[in-house]
């Protein structure tokens, strides 16, 4: 049996909850890359079972407490529960996460529905070395056309695995139609941010239809989620992006739909929020969907001035009563940095600003009460007083 045991300092942290050890935290190692291996601390007592890594900090990723050995039913019960959960969240669409890592004691696996097909990532070395066997329950239990491995995440490269995206089941088109609410998407789960679509934010998409009116602005739009939310109950919507594929994408989507009162430009989000408070542009909603501008501690400073930038362009641009819908998916922004951000942004702006709603990543990715990292994503919804 593959066994690793550690400090007390290690003891001590799976006892707190956290199933994350790093690699100071070793003190013996009889296992090879991508191992379950049976843990103990210092006094010898077995712990449980992790994943062991041969590369990255965090060597091992806990996966059960006892003795009792980890077998191919183990992860077949851990899968099923996941899906049972989100087939009891009665989701109003067809492609959401089933499963969520840490948060679905499935450590290092990611499996997201897009109809028919499903994206899976195996991102450490135990569950890429158990792929064809979670592939295998994943078909057993959910009977998919097809399976792509979308392997190509750069935390793969942390733990010495190749970077891939293939097909390891059935047939998984370029182009897959998905409906979330009332919208439908063409999805690209090949080349498409995250496994195709960002699902995390499927029901602050829906949130913000509810508080939408008038003319509203979504920046950072990449395919137009929220665009195409608001489009459905403001009297004409702009989306903005960077990416002119992303903006073309966006207007596949709004004909898709039959919406035409959905304007596209392709432009830097920041100098378009600039350029349209110097033409004295107004709006009554206004959504900010920014990537991670803060990937690591060392470019916090650097991503709260980002953030405090375009809210304050955004809250200027703002008419009195409208809503600002503003997000922040940098796991190294707390919420209370956050919300700091917004007050900094609001008190320079000169605006008074409640906040109407906080909210969160979709209940489909739910966040493990003990591991803070998985807590990543901020939404509020604000409103701008008269």
């Amino acid at each position: 049996m593959a066994t690793v045991s550690i400090t007390k300092r290690g003891e001590e942290r799976i006892r707190s909850g956290h199933p994350w050890i790093y690699r100071s935290d070793l003190a013996d190692v009889g296992a090879a890359r991508g191992d379950i291996v049976l843990v103990s601390g210092p006094r010898r007592i077995p712990l449980g079972h992790a994943l062991y890594s041969d590369r990255s900090e965090i060597s091992l990723r806990m996966f059960t407490r006892g003795e009792a050995p980890v077998t191919l039913d183990t992860w077949r019960a851990r899968l099923d529960a996941a899906i049972a959960y989100r087939e009891s969240l009665g989701i109003d669409a067809t492609a959401y996460r089933l499963v969520h890592g840490e948060a679905d004691r499935l450590p290092g696996l990611v499996v997201d529905r897009y109809g028919d097909y499903l994206v899976v990532q195996a991102l450490v070395q135990a569950t890429d070395r158990l792929l064809p066997e979670l592939t295998g329950l994943l078909v057993d239990r959910l009977a998919p056309t097809g399976i792509l491995a979308r392997n190509d995440p750069r935390v793969r490269v942390l733990e010495g695995l190749e970077q891939a995206v293939t097909v390891v089941h059935g047939t998984v088109p370029e182009r897959i139609e998905i409906r979330d609410g009332r919208s439908r998407y063409l999805v690209d789960p090949y080349r498409g941010q995250k496994t195709g679509l960002f699902l995390d934010q499927r029901e602050n998409r829906a949130a913000a239809a509810a508080y939408a009116r008038g003319r509203g602005l979504d920046v950072f739009s990449y395919n137009g989620g929220f665009a195409l939310a608001l489009a459905a109950v403001c009297d004409e919507v702009t989306a903005v992006d960077i990416s002119e594929d992303a903006v073309a994408r966006i207007r596949d989507n709004a004909a898709h739909n039959g919406i035409s009162n959905l304007q596209a430009i392709a432009m830097n989000a920041f100098d378009e929020l600039r350029e349209l408070e110097r033409r004295g542009e107004r709006f009554d909603t206004i959504v900010l969907d920014p990537p991670a501008f803060a990937k690591n501690k060392a470019a916090v400073p650097k991503a709260l001035s980002g953030y405090k930038e375009i809210n304050l362009r955004a809250l200027k641009l703002l008419r009195p009563g409208g809503m600002l819908v503003t997000c922040s998916c940098s796991y190294n922004v707390s919420e209370s940095m956050f919300a700091d951000v917004l007050a900094a942004a609001a008190v320079d702006a000169h605006a008074d600003v409640v906040v109407v709603e906080k909210r969160m990543q979709s209940r489909d990715h739910p966040v493990l009460i003990s591991v803070p990292e998985t807590y990543y994503l901020k939404c509020f919804v604000l409103r701008k007083l008269g």
